[in-house]
């Protein structure tokens, strides 16, 4: 159990391995989350078959 109920502490984080991904992620417009890549080439799929949105 942590020292204090409620908080919580990343490694990745304090070492900053987190806030660099985000920025890679913006730059390239490519999501590094699973979620985030399923939904994007999800939305390239249906917009390549029904076109873009008017």
């Amino acid at each position: 159990m942590g020292l204090i109920k409620g908080l919580s502490f990343s490694v990745k984080r304090a070492v900053g391995i987190s806030g660099l991904k985000t920025k890679v992620a913006r730059k390239t417009g490519i999501p590094t989350t699973r979620q985030g890549l399923e939904r994007k080439i999800g939305g390239a799929i249906v917009k390549g078959i029904f076109g873009k949105k008017k």
